[in-house]
């Protein structure tokens, strides 16, 4: 067998392999992607069985899909914890190579789990759809820049028909009259397409029955719902809540020694999308319930509306958590609360936190 430990970079990979029946250590520095494929693809030819380890990182989509075509094992480790194991002050390609290579032959590779393609490709729904949200709103509050300065400062009345008009009907110099006209046709242009994800993410959405129950919670819609699932990926992963906030990044970071406790604000660790949505259908929740928007005022007076905001979207991705572990919709969950089956709350036993 052929274990290889390999330095990925977009430009090359560093790699450091031995033969388990031989002994035999090499090194090699090959750039992407053409000497890289060929390479793998000369050990496929030889009908050796490869396991390959390699860092979490970005860029490396048709590595994994070569490696897959050839059946050769491809194991993803936590860049961090890589890290943490380097004793040397030094840091090369060769060195973080061999240390890949050292840890998979001493059984201590940090392995993390990996989503399957089609979740990937639903993420990239996801993100495609967030990212022309985004650049609509810039375009948007560019057109309110120009109505300000018109005078006109309604907001909401801007984006109506007779709003639009009247955005229309202001002499503007020539060049600001350009960006104007420019600035609607890519508007124009954009609210179709974001409509047309939108309503292939609710399609998605109905396919997974996870999905479903979770949009039973008010203020979560599809988008959030999906996004929740695909992120969190298989809910057996986690044993708590605490977890499930961790890995999000929703939690302060912490540094503490003997009788000194210093938090910070959150690490922000985890996907940035999910987070995003959990703190925006958070909002919505507080809005339209009264007893989150009674806690949601009483933190942010006691520590501010930034924290608050957190605070909630912390709570909303606990429920949603154990709303998924439990099976359980929204009404199920009022009934039981979302802390059941945690040490010291029973199955079925209801939570006074909740």
């Amino acid at each position: 067998m052929i274990i290889i430990g390999c330095d990925y970079h977009p430009g090359f990979q560093q790699i450091a392999f031995v033969d388990t029946d031989t002994g035999e250590l090499q090194e090699r520095r090959l750039e992407q992607r053409e000497e890289a494929e060929t390479f793998y693809r000369e050990l496929e030819a030889q009908g050796l069985k490869v396991r390959v380890g390699i860092e979490a990182s970005g860029h490396a989509r048709w590595f994994e899909r070569l490696l897959g075509e050839l059946r050769f094992e491809l194991w993803i480790g936590d860049a961090a914890e890589i890290r943490a194991k380097r004793v040397r002050k030094q840091k090369t390609d060769r060195q973080d190579a061999q240390l890949i290579l050292r840890l998979l032959l001493e059984n201590r590779f940090p392995q993390v789990w990996v989503p399957s393609w089609e979740n990937r490709d639903l993420r990239q729904l996801l993100w495609h759809r967030h990212r022309m949200v985004q650049a609509r709103t810039r375009i948007m509050n560019q057109l309110q820049a120009v109505a300000l300065n018109e005078g006109v400062r309604c907001k909401k009345r801007l984006w109506r028909d007779a709003g639009r008009e009247q955005l229309e009907s202001f002499k503007l110099a020539p060049w600001a009259s350009r960006r104007r006209r420019d600035l609607l046709e890519l508007l124009d242009r954009l609210t179709p397409t974001i409509a047309e994800l939108t309503q292939a993410i609710e399609q998605e959405a109905d396919k997974w029955p996870e999905a479903q129950r979770l949009q039973t919670h008010p203020g979560v819609g599809a988008l959030t719902a999906l996004a929740f699932v695909l992120i969190i990926g298989r809910v057996e992963r986690f044993q708590c809540g605490k977890q499930i906030a961790s890995y999000l990044g929703l939690v302060p970071s912490e540094e503490s020694s003997g009788q000194r406790r210093r938090l910070g604000h959150i690490t922000k660790q985890g996907n940035s999308l999910l987070r995003f949505l959990l703190v925006e259908a958070a909002q919505v929740t507080v809005r339209g319930d009264q007893e989150w928007r009674r806690k949601y005022f009483h933190l942010a007076l006691r520590r501010g509306r930034k924290i608050a905001k957190v605070a909630m979207a912390r709570r909303l991705a606990v429920r949603l958590y154990w709303m998924w572990r439990k099976g359980w919709d929204y009404e199920q969950l009022k009934n039981f609360g979302s802390h059941a089956g945690e040490p010291g709350n029973p199955d079925g036993v209801p939570s006074s936190t909740e």
